[in-house]
């Protein structure tokens, strides 16, 4: 199977990619390190990705950023980040990238616990989250050539913890081992339109 990996380096990323590394092709993309650099704020970046990477059998994002502020100081500029960022970037991977799936591939994009449990700092942030998960469960009823788009919505996860741990009082640490799971269920499984929890 090759695989695409949009923020492949990342905390998250870098994980799933050393999964899936033992056993397929796995090419990384990110917007500033890997075998292909792109910027997923910008649709033309990620035409030129695709035209590099050739088909491939499986598509995972887990780039894309929101700003986190006071809601009393976010701009509108601020919520434009993560609705260029988060939300489109992801939406384009899904709308250009069906074009070079294999039939029967599979697309699985990435949010987290802030679109059903947000915390303080995250109104733009969680708005953009819950937008990606109304996008896959629409677009799964209308996508062809038998592809499955799925959404990976995880909590705080290990790995993050002593970064993150401030802003989520009270919350369990999600395993790693439990975080590649929930990526190798949307890409080997056959759930289409999805929204795989991993929030405990």
């Amino acid at each position: 199977m090759k695989i695409l990996i949009i923020g492949g380096n990342g905390t998250i990323g870098s994980t799933i990619t050393a999964h899936f590394s033992r056993n397929h092709e796995v090419l990384v993309a990110g917007r500033k390190s890997g075998d292909i650099i792109v910027d997923i704020v910008d649709s033309g970046s990620i035409e030129r990705m695709f035209e590099k990477t050739g088909a491939v059998d499986a598509i995972v994002c887990t780039a894309g950023e929101a700003k986190w502020a006071e809601f009393n100081i976010l701009t509108e500029d601020d919520y434009y980040i993560g609705l260029k960022s988060k939300l489109m970037g992801q939406v384009n991977l899904v709308r250009i990238g069906r074009s070079y799936l294999n039939a029967g591939g599979s697309i699985t994009l990435s949010t987290g616990i802030l679109a059903d449990d947000p915390v303080v700092k995250t109104t733009s942030a969680a708005m953009v989250n819950g937008g990606i998960h109304s996008f896959v469960q629409a677009v799964a009823l209308e996508i062809e050539n038998g592809i499955r788009v799925n959404v990976v919505s995880l909590g705080m996860v290990e790995d993050a913890y002593e970064k993150y741990k401030d802003y989520f009082p009270g919350h369990n640490p999600i395993p790693m081992h439990k975080v590649v799971n929930a990526y190798v269920r949307s890409i080997k499984g056959k759930n289409n339109g999805e929204i795989i929890r991993i929030y405990d």
